[in-house]
């Protein structure tokens, strides 16, 4: 299922004031996006000092998500409350005397920019930095939300497959009563074409013989087109739907199965079809059942 949830960790995010010597005065941002998937697809992007929180932050999402596709994106920012501090004046000189000692050996090697040279300074004002308590905190918390997001989105969808479960099961009732009528006026049909055979030849009364011919056909023609067993079928599969999702859960995969085997009781609807109303409600079952595959195709 689709969401998104962001979270921050640093001074603006605790409004505390921090030293800008320390991990606080860098601002960490996480934000997890979520798209459908019939299955989880975890992809990271991560600075190279989180890059080895990776393996925590898989565990941390398969434990909780079962479907989607997952984005985790992370990034670090300066936050110092003024944007950029004066470098001190020691780390400067220290950065020239490096940059001497780099052209004493490389004199054509170009010389450090301004931007070079603060981005070094706010490098070795930071230091080594140790997030692997703040990154995990971080991503419980994106996680949670965006698991709350997801949540809301579920239970939109549980109601639209209610609505389209309760307009299956009216067409169904629709089917019902069309057979037996469709059998009766198939019997007397084949009697009538049988009496008008026998009238031909010798204008006597219908024998016996050729009236129970004509009621083993019609027999057959109802064995032929009688759905009765696929609408049981087709019933038993939206009662178990409905179930499912009362229930809650991990019920995607589930949902899946049964909404194949409803494609195939209504595919055998339309192959038994002796009528335009009966070809009609299948092909109305079928976009119905077609609309509630990719609604489910999102649900965990």
């Amino acid at each position: 299922m689709t969401g998104y949830a962001s979270a921050q960790h640093g001074a603006s995010a605790t409004g505390a004031e921090t030293d800008a010597r320390s991990p606080q005065a860098r601002r960490l941002g996480l934000e997890i996006r979520s798209v459908n998937s019939r299955f989880l697809d975890l992809s990271f992007r991560l600075p190279d000092e989180l890059r080895a929180l990776e393996p925590v932050l898989r565990t941390l999402l398969t434990s909780q998500l079962k479907r989607g596709k997952v984005e985790v994106r992370a990034a670090l920012e300066n936050d110092d409350g003024s944007g950029l501090q004066d470098p001190a004046p020691r780390l400067l000189q220290r950065i020239n005397s490096l940059q001497d000692s780099v052209k004493a050996w490389l004199p054509d090697a170009a010389p450090l920019t301004v931007a070079d040279a603060l981005r070094l300074c706010a490098n070795a004002s930071h230091g080594p930095e140790d997030w692997s308590a703040a990154v995990p905190a971080l991503a419980e918390r994106a996680l949670a939300d965006l698991l709350a997001a997801r949540a809301r989105e579920g239970e939109r969808l549980v109601a639209m497959l209610q609505d389209r479960l309760g307009q299956l099961r009216g067409l169904a009732q629709q089917a019902g009563p069309l057979v037996p009528q469709l059998v009766e006026q198939q019997r007397l049909r084949f009697m009538e074409r049988w009496k008008e055979a026998m009238a031909l030849t010798d204008g006597a009364t219908l024998p016996e013989a050729a009236r129970d011919r004509a009621l083993t056909e019609a027999t057959a023609f109802a064995i032929r087109i009688d759905v009765a067993e696929e609408l049981t079928r087709l019933n038993s599969h939206l009662d178990e739907i409905e179930r499912l999702l009362r229930k809650g859960g991990e019920v995607g995969k589930r949902l899946d199965f049964l909404i194949q085997e409803l494609h195939r009781e209504a595919n055998t609807l339309g192959s038994k079809s002796a009528a335009l109303e009966l070809t009609r409600i299948s092909v109305d079952m079928k976009v119905l059942i077609e609309q509630m595959r990719e609604q489910v195709q999102n649900i965990e």
